[in-house]
């Protein structure tokens, strides 16, 4: 398992809240074991995972955190070997 390429502590990546706190697999479905691989997951609160204002709700945090992560792998990464993983560019959408 590996860590998280975007936060190095345990805190809901939106709010900053540090309790009730839940892992959040920004590609998830098909793409979750890739996530856990590589790192491409966050904390999230539990309003933020599973509530309204959440990924799994709402499109646009959805793909926010889709860029961002996409963007923090491209630091160390080339876009070629993220779209090699993920099959998708979410930088020029």
């Amino acid at each position: 398992m590996a860590k998280s390429i975007m936060q190095t502590g345990k805190y809901c990546y939106l709010c900053s809240r540090t309790t009730g706190i839940e892992e959040h697999h920004i590609y998830f479905g098909s793409l979750r074991r890739i996530s856990e691989k590589h790192g491409f997951k966050v904390w999230l609160c539990a309003d933020h995972h599973r509530g309204n204002n959440g990924p799994h709700q709402r499109r646009v945090i959805d793909l926010l955190l889709k860029k961002l992560c996409q963007r923090k792998f491209e630091e160390t990464h080339s876009r070629e070997e993220f779209m090699k993983i993920i099959g998708r560019n979410y930088l020029d959408d």
